[in-house]
């Protein structure tokens, strides 16, 4: 394997493993018990051994610093078996709750916070709400911070709308914690292993936040998705950018689009990006950052992407370049054909999932495209997880 570049070797050799107290309880850090330096080798290995049939794998790109990266941070409350109040991660695979008042890889004040709110619920007299007997408050503390923008947004998930002495609470959490921008009450009374349920009313501030990402504002909405490792987003993006090799005069498609990040990124140097979600929440929220950042040459559509690319397909509309983010899940056959059937020069698939990503371009390669680049990056340090930026591109096409 090639020599680590000087940028992404810096503090690798002082991180202790095992040095988190819950390694084995919680499980969400599997790669704990590595150095960061061999999580990195065990990932390029992983990515070489699944998608090195197709072409050269980049060198991954690793983090400076791969602690406290997580700008959205989310807690689980429950009681104890001596009836006190805790907070934390459900257990891997279980619905255990694994009490957490610090992690490694969370935002740090996020963590202050939910610590904050879980002390304010013993002194207000407000207990957990327990899903199975339908009694008690609180079921989840959601807290997203702007890295860069210091803004803060903390969701009060509750199993009732019934919200006791809300103002005192609200003001007293706010005095402990000026740096709140603001707070949002959402109900969930489902028996769900979803946090979020469908209502929602704001109780301070303006209900989102602002991040700044490159040179660009993005508006984050409680339910809407955002990359959670904002240094590694802007190494991602960037490298998808490379790929797309956009010179102002593409129409670019960007499938999967969540919050139109990567399409706005994108716009500049495009002549026109079309994004396609199927998440209405999001889709507001892209149309709101389109506005933020005068890209005025995207547009975006509430729509299952498969099917949008088919009619664009059928009214014989072209496109040159496919950016597609899809889920851990992978995309759809319906959607790849698709893709096919549009038969743009370029696709830029950004994937969360080495596994399913060497599947979808096996049937991209056996329609026509050939893969020419494949450049893993660490958003996830400490877990198994590695995402993956391909450039795919059509057979008869020199590039």
């Amino acid at each position: 394997m090639p020599e680590k570049k000087k940028s992404n070797s810096k503090n690798k050799s002082g991180i202790k493993p095992g040095s988190c107290p819950l390694y084995k309880k919680c499980g969400g850090c599997q790669l704990q018990n590595l150095t960061y330096e061999q999580q990195l080798r065990y990932k390029q290995v992983k990515c070489i051994r699944l998608l090195g049939k197709f072409c050269r794998v980049g060198e991954i790109i690793g983090m400076e610093n791969p602690y406290h990266y997580r700008n959205k941070v989310q807690a689980a409350f429950a009681l104890d078996r001596h009836s006190n109040i805790i907070s934390g991660v459900y257990q891997s695979s279980s619905h255990k709750i694994v009490p957490v008042t610090t992690c490694m890889t969370e935002d740090e004040k996020a963590d202050e916070i939910i610590g904050t709110v879980r002390r304010l619920l013993k002194n207000f007299k407000l207990r957990p709400y327990n899903e199975d007997t339908g009694k008690g408050f609180l079921r989840h503390v959601l807290v997203k911070r702007g890295f860069r923008s210091g803004q803060v947004m903390v969701v009060l998930v509750t199993g009732t709308r019934d919200f006791p002495k809300k103002k005192d609470f609200i003001a007293t959490l706010l005095k402990i914690r000026p740096e709140i921008t603001t707070i949002v009450q959402n109900v969930n009374n489902q028996k769900t292993s979803m946090v979020l349920g469908d209502r929602s009313e704001v109780l301070f501030g303006d209900g989102c936040i602002t991040e700044n990402l490159g040179d660009f504002v993005f508006r984050i909405s409680p339910k809407a998705f955002y990359q959670i490792n904002p240094v590694q987003t802007e190494v991602l993006y960037n490298t998808a950018l490379e790929f797309a090799g956009l010179t102002g005069k593409e129409k670019v498609i960007d499938a999967y689009c969540g919050t139109g990040t990567i399409g706005i990124f994108a716009s500049p140097k495009a002549a026109r990006v079309v994004g396609v979600e199927l998440n209405p929440d999001a889709v507001k929220d892209a149309r709101v950052n389109a506005k933020l950042n005068s890209a005025e040459n995207t547009e975006f559509y509430n729509a299952d992407a498969g099917e949008f690319l088919a009619d664009a397909a059928s009214s014989n509309e072209k496109y040159d370049v496919v950016i597609m983010d899809p889920p851990r899940s992978g995309s759809t056959v319906k959607f790849l054909k698709s893709v096919v059937k549009l038969a743009p020069k370029t696709v830029v698939y950004v994937s969360c999932n080495p596994e399913t990503l060497a599947r979808d371009l096996m049937f991209l390669v056996r329609n026509g495209y050939k893969v020419k680049k494949i450049q893993p990056v660490d958003m996830f340090p400490h877990t198994n997880h590695v995402e993956c930026v391909a450039q795919i591109i059509r057979k008869n096409e020199k590039r």
